[in-house]
């Protein structure tokens, strides 16, 4: 396992870290399995946040016995001072710990700065200094706030997407970190699953030492194919980089990230899939998006009201109505051209 060191933080955290959002929607017996596999294997950087329902709770129940040895980032959606207190030290509750490595602002839609009306960054200062959190860091989506993020000295990490998709400014953002050393964080590092090669992100993630991408392990296999890919790194060669511009062009313009800010949907759409079921079916097996259940999952896009809730949400400013009632056209074309398989 290769270790690298995280920013002014000083915490050397393996470059193979452990994203947690997956592991709520697996039972406790299996995430419990995975996470020890992880950890035996090398891996000591854990990500989570007290939004992902029990995924806090299955990390500290997973791996609260070898705490010291590990390095724990969580977040927290900004918000009145009561409110983050008490997810706070549930977090703590649940991770089996007395004190967080790298406490987050989860999504926050602007740079918070000490003196403000709202005491957001106050409050964290004061928990810092009481050991409770050890660094101030920020996840952001929309790259103006990452990028102001930087430039106010403010946070010891920073929590961005960054994948083998970044564009000039992504990558100037990634440099940018380096020179103020501060540690960067790539969520998204397969574009929520979209990317179809693991290698090419791998190699393409090994060119910036101080880029820890978290990758997202829902299965044992999942973690067996980064801890190989750990064991005899790609190079960013020729062949990479020829596979890396498929990715581009195949998934050039709009598409959905899946990152979740668009939801609840009031018409019960699930939008991160359906905004992207072409992709999902045509870089996947698509067998299992033909049953009964998603085809009427499909259909829920003909109740919206265009009230544009999910697009005041989207951090990357989608035409979320738009872009489902393209999404229900193309997928019912394929329905009708695999009508035989339906089930």
């Amino acid at each position: 396992m290769e270790y690298t060191r995280l920013g002014r933080t000083g915490l050397s955290v393996s470059r193979t870290a452990f994203g947690a959002l997956p592991i709520q929607r697996i039972p406790e017996a299996e995430s419990t399995a995975i996470l020890r596999a992880a950890y035996e294997a090398g891996v000591n950087f854990y990500d989570t946040a007290n939004a992902y329902t029990d995924s806090e709770y299955k990390l500290g129940q997973a791996l609260g016995d070898v705490r010291k040895n590990i390095v724990i980032a969580t977040k927290t959606a900004p918000g009145d001072i009561e409110t983050m207190e008490r997810r706070l030290e549930q977090s703590l509750r649940m991770l089996k710990t007395d004190y967080i490595d790298i406490y987050q602002l989860h999504c926050a839609p602007k740079v918070y700065r000490p003196g403000e009306e709202d005491g957001v960054y106050d409050w964290l200062l004061r928990q810092k200094k009481a050991g409770t959190i050890r660094h101030i860091a920020l996840t952001a989506h929309r790259i103006t706030v990452a990028e102001e993020a930087l430039e106010s000295g403010l946070y010891d990490t920073l929590q961005y997407p960054f994948s083998v998709l970044a564009g000039e400014r992504e990558i100037a953002l990634v440099q940018r970190a380096a020179q103020l050393d501060v540690g960067f964080i790539a969520m998204k590092a397969m574009a929520g699953g979209l990317i179809r090669h693991p290698a090419v992100t791998f190699a393409f993630l090994r060119q910036y030492p101080q880029v820890v991408p978290i990758y997202g392990i829902q299965r044992m296999r999942e973690l067996r194919e980064w801890l190989a890919l750990e064991e005899n790194p790609p190079r960013w060669d020729e062949e990479m980089q020829r596979l890396a511009a498929e990715e581009k062009a195949s998934l050039g313009g709009d598409f959905c990230r899946s990152c979740g800010y668009c939801m609840p949907c009031p018409q019960g759409i699930e939008i991160p899939n359906a905004a992207r079921i072409s992709l999902l079916m045509t870089r996947a097996p698509y067998q299992p998006y033909l049953t009964a259940e998603w085809q009427a999952e499909m259909q829920k896009i003909r109740n919206c009201t265009g009230c544009r809730r999910c697009t005041a949400h989207c951090p990357y400013s989608l035409e979320i109505p738009r872009l489902l009632r393209e999404q229900l056209a193309w997928y019912e074309n394929f329905c009708q051209e695999h009508s035989a398989e339906l089930g």
